[in-house]
């Protein structure tokens, strides 16, 4: 199945006419040169920029000529014409027969593979970071990957439900981490945890998540040690 997208077709097309320019800007500075220094040899800067229009891949319509003591470009316009024919194009194959699958729909499931990038992205990186992974036992290796493809669910969903709010999931979470709670205390004595009103961004966040804000927590008596403490935390222990 062959495939254009225009789009990156006129990158290409505007990627080669900078490219030329360039070999062009190259191609007026050796001119200068030879007129400066008449003992230089025309053909070593013709070699020169030929080397340069190759490592500019544009060598395949466009050399460099002597003509006494100057050098000129000359374009293959043919041939540049013939490379333009292909710019935005690629190829799908699939194993899959006609009458299982139309050219719409393999198209569309290529097109998803963006979301398995970002993915991949995410769990690796960003706020989610996978490794580097400290265990040893296969259970427990398992175990972080099942949490980790836990988180990247929540965060894909958030990242929905945030849409609309013009927010970054990771933008969204540091908004969130200014809510905390007041430690209420009884006859001296820690009874429970008040959460306040929160700002009026924060609460959005809430209502577009579907998560109602309860006015009060029970007290956790459970340490949470973050991946930062953790380290410290097991070094004491």
């Amino acid at each position: 199945m062959l495939r254009r997208n225009p789009a990156r077709a006129r990158e290409l097309e505007a990627s080669r006419q900078d490219k030329l320019t360039t070999l062009r800007t190259a191609a007026a500075a050796a001119d200068t040169y030879l007129r400066e220094h008449p003992r230089a040899a025309a053909k070593t800067q013709v070699s020169r920029l030929d080397q340069r229009a190759k490592t500019l891949h544009i060598d395949k319509f466009v050399r460099a000529t002597a003509q006494e003591r100057s050098v000129a470009l000359i374009v293959d316009q043919d041939a540049l014409t013939e490379l333009g024919r292909l710019d935005g194009c690629y190829a799908l194959r699939t194993d899959l027969s006609k009458a299982l699958v139309s050219k719409e729909v393999v198209h569309d499931r290529y097109k998803d593979l963006t979301q398995v990038e970002w993915a991949f992205r995410d769990s690796k990186s960003v706020h989610l970071e996978m490794r580097p992974v400290y265990l040893r036992a296969e259970t427990r290796t398992r175990g972080h990957a099942v949490v980790v493809m836990l988180a990247y669910l929540m965060a894909r969903e958030l990242r929905r439900r945030w849409r609309d709010i013009d927010l970054t999931v990771q933008e969204g979470l540091d908004r969130l981490a200014s809510l905390c709670v007041t430690e209420v205390r009884i006859g001296g004595r820690a009874s429970y945890n008040q959460v306040p009103a929160p700002r009026e961004d924060v609460r959005q966040l809430f209502e577009a998540a579907s998560i109602a804000i309860p006015t009060a927590l029970p007290l956790a008596p459970t340490r949470v040690a973050t991946k930062r403490k953790l380290p410290q935390r097991r070094t004491v222990e």
